[in-house]
C-alpha cells in the first residue's frame, strides 16, 4: 500500500473537513484541535473518520477516534 505523505493527508483531511464541517481547508493545520479550534462535534468526527478511511484506506476504529484530538493525531494514525 502506498505511503501517504503528511502533506497529502493534510490536504485530503482539509477537503473532507471543509465538505463535512464547513471549515475552510486552509484552517486545517496539524496543530489544530478538532473540538477546540475547528469546532467539530463527535458526530462530524465520525463522518470525517469514515471519509478518511475511504480516501486513505486506513481503518480508524471508533474506540480510537476519541483519542485523535488534533489534525496531527489523525495524520500520525493514517501514516502508521
Amino acid at each position: 500500500m502506498a505511503q501517504h505523505s503528511e502533506k497529502e493527508i493534510l490536504e485530503g483531511l482539509g477537503e473532507i473537513i471543509d465538505e463535512i464541517a464547513g471549515v475552510p481547508a486552509a484552517d486545517v493545520t496539524p496543530e489544530k484541535s478538532f473540538v477546540d479550534d475547528l469546532d467539530i462535534d463527535s458526530l462530524s468526527m465520525v463522518e470525517i473518520a469514515v471519509a478518511a478511511q475511504d480516501k486513505f484506506g486506513s481503518e480508524i476504529p471508533d474506540d480510537q477516534l476519541k483519542d485523535l484530538k488534533t489534525v496531527q493525531d489523525v495524520i500520525n494514525f493514517i501514516q502508521k
